[in-house]
């Protein structure tokens, strides 16, 4: 099925996790995974300005090989990224323009909207920009790629109709996680009528490796499969999908995932029963109840990255000590708030959960589990590193 005039193969080459050597990007390799991508009939590459190397290295290995209307090419705007100023902001336009050397952009989106960085991008007036871009023939489709809720997600796509796609995080795994609420937002985008990008199908490479009962399940339905293949045929599976965006990282990985979508087609009964059993796996694994409201942080006298932290300690069980550790990057110094060891326990937080979860017990073991032994002053008390 066509999207915008455009026909598009269900897999897309996101191109966030290029392979290294000697600490850049393995120019080389990565040619070799372009020209297998190219010849089983995929088209589709995703970067942005924001991926250090990846501009400059699709420009080696794609733009300069390849008739430039043989393929898509995507990139990104961060405004929310250290802009102080409009000019900052339109600037990574033009630098994207001269690393990519592509002349113009497919897909242009405005990257990564929610919470606060919506409104660097108002603030800045980059939705009459974008606009003026594609009318002037530098970019052939508008979007944005958004991380929050459907809630948030409803009113930019009310405010901005626009828009022409949306880019969503989807797959099992976050489905209907309170905490990402991928159907949700997936059903917003559609109800709006845009068709959607998906990214992080295998959820950044974790769902390749699932836990141990998942993968159970999925080495039952098909031995031959690989976990990451029945990842990305549930979300190439769903209605109104441009493409499947994988962030492969080597050769072995590409013609993995060139096997698994390389002839889609939606999948049979026998496939989303093994996928719904999945889920139910997934669900089984006793994790903290966190939706991710945050009443307690509005009480909390010291803030605690509450949410941000429960995040990571479910991250910590599912798949293990360093994904968690991202998580609280993102969530906890991201955010700017207050590891769990500097809970005061006065217990204004519990008070305030309507999911009536033992907070200070819970951040007592987080701060076991993904702090250690580190002293809180290594880390910044207040969470600004």
């Amino acid at each position: 099925m066509a999207y915008l005039g455009e026909e598009i193969k269900k897999l897309g080459f996101g191109l966030m996790r290029l392979p290294q050597k000697d600490g850049a990007t393995d120019i080389e390799q990565t040619k070799e995974m372009v020209d297998l991508f190219m010849d089983a009939g995929f088209t589709y590459f995703d970067t942005a300005w924001a991926y250090a190397g990846s501009e400059d290295a699709i420009r080696q290995a794609l733009v300069e090989r390849y008739p430039r209307e043989s393929f898509q090419l995507a990139t990104k705007n961060a405004a929310w990224i250290d802009c102080k100023t409009r000019e900052e902001a339109l600037e990574q336009f033009e630098v994207s323009l001269k690393r990519t050397g592509a002349g113009y952009f497919d897909f242009y989106l405005l990257h990564n909207l929610g919470e606060a960085r919506t409104k660097v991008f108002d603030e800045f007036h980059m939705w009459d920009w974008i606009q003026e871009q594609k009318q002037a023939g530098l970019i052939k489709h508008m979007g944005f790629s958004f991380h929050s809720t459907p809630e948030e997600l409803d009113e930019i796509l009310t405010a901005h109709p626009e828009m022409e796609f949306v880019q969503l995080q989807i797959n099992y795994a976050d489905w209907d996680n309170p905490a990402v609420q991928s159907r949700r937002c997936y059903e917003t985008a559609r109800a709006h009528g845009k068709p959607v990008i998906i990214m992080e199908p295998v959820k950044g490479g974790m769902l390749a490796n699932p836990p141990e009962p998942v993968r159970k399940v999925f080495e039952e339905a098909d031995p031959e499969a690989s976990c990451a293949s029945f990842a990305l045929r549930f979300a190439a599976n769903l209605d109104g999908v441009i493409t499947v965006l994988s962030g492969m990282s080597d050769v072995g990985q590409m013609k993995d995932n060139l096997n698994c979508l390389k002839s889609f087609h939606k999948m049979s009964e026998e496939e989303m029963a093994a996928l719904n059993r999945a889920q139910e796996a997934l669900a089984s694994i006793p994790l903290i109840p966190c939706t991710s409201c945050n009443y307690c942080a509005k009480v909390c006298p010291n803030n605690i990255g509450i949410s941000g932290t429960f995040t990571a300690m479910n991250y910590y069980t599912l798949y293990g000590k360093e994904p968690a550790l991202k998580q609280m990057e993102w969530l906890v110094d991201g955010h700017k708030s207050k590891h769990a060891d500097q809970c005061i326990k006065c217990g204004k937080c519990e008070a305030a959960c309507p999911q009536h979860i033992a907070i200070r017990e819970e951040l007592e073991k987080a701060s076991q589990a993904l702090l250690g032994d580190k002293p809180s002053e290594n880390r910044d008390s207040g969470g600004n590193k």
